[in-house]
């Protein structure tokens, strides 16, 4: 599609509301990263992915000729996806917190450079009327952005629909800032499709996560009344950890499927073995040597 020309003023007033969302949206989940000390639940894939699709993101924008909040938004959600990916890194992989920031600072060095390499590399192109570069990078940051979500089914129906990790007020902010960008597309001269499915796309995924903790919470309602009564939290209540168990871990079926779980397990079932069998013997020893 051609660039925008003239921006209603509709348009930069709602790009504006989303942008002001998507720059803080991450805020809440990093607050709360940093408090916990853990990342449990929140997938450091998805952090990364939404990081570098800042990059193409940006450039379509900008090619696009949007208005300037949404040029500025693929830039903020860039850095604060970084620095939650930052966090799954230390909290999660034990990284240290110097050789997370040096990687972190690199990267954004490079998706700096990639991204103004990239605007300056298709704008004469466009310019001349070839559109099929502009549209694959919007493809590119379409695909990663929504491929940022792949880990989020796994970890529900590992949990059995429970969100875990994942703050609710980042979700929500996350939410209307997606919201109010695809009503600014809407206001626009000409509407973005790309985009547009895009902000959809975005609104549906979140508010079916939360969905899915909402009916969590009614399947488990009994469980934890019990556990509340008995002043213990779900997670501490026998029946809570039972039920909860019986999720299903795609993620460890398919290593076991290609072998490096079931060889993992071996080497656990050896090592275990091995344990007791240096255990039990001073106890026998022990008993023979007294007498």
């Amino acid at each position: 599609m051609a660039p925008q020309g003239e921006i209603p003023l509709v348009a930069t007033v709602l790009g504006t509301i989303g942008t002001v969302f998507w720059c803080i949206q991450l805020v809440p989940q990093i607050i709360r990263n940093y408090r916990t000390k853990t990342t449990e639940g929140l997938p450091s894939a998805m952090m990364f992915m939404w990081s570098a699709s800042g990059v193409p993101f940006g450039v379509y924008s900008i090619a696009q000729r949007f208005n300037i909040p949404l040029i500025v938004q693929p830039q903020c959600f860039c850095i604060l996806c970084g620095v939650s990916w930052a966090q799954c890194m230390v909290y999660g992989r034990k990284w240290r917190p110097m050789t997370a920031t040096i990687i972190l600072l690199s990267l954004f060095a490079v998706f700096a450079g990639l991204q103004t390499g990239l605007v300056y590399a298709i704008r004469p192109a466009y310019a001349r009327g070839i559109e099929w570069p502009v549209l694959l990078v919007g493809v590119i940051a379409f695909l990663v952005l929504i491929g940022g979500y792949f880990p989020i089914p796994f970890e529900l129906m590992k949990r059995r629909g429970r969100v875990v990790g994942i703050d609710f007020v980042f979700l929500a902010i996350d939410w209307a800032g997606a919201f109010f960008s695809l009503m600014s597309l809407a206001a626009q001269s000409e509407f973005d499709s790309l985009f547009g499915t895009l902000y959809a796309l975005c609104c549906v995924i979140e508010m079916s996560m939360v969905v899915s903790h909402l009916v969590w919470r009614f399947r488990t309602r009994g469980i934890r009344k019990r556990a509340k009564e008995q002043g213990k939290t779900f997670d501490e209540f026998d029946e809570g950890i039972e039920w909860q168990a019986k999720g299903i871990d795609l993620g460890a079926k398919f290593w076991k499927l290609i072998g490096k779980g079931g060889n993992l397990d071996t080497k656990d079932d050896e090592e275990d073995t091995t344990g007791e069998e240096v255990s039990t013997q001073p106890k026998n020893m022990v008993p023979n040597a007294v007498v």
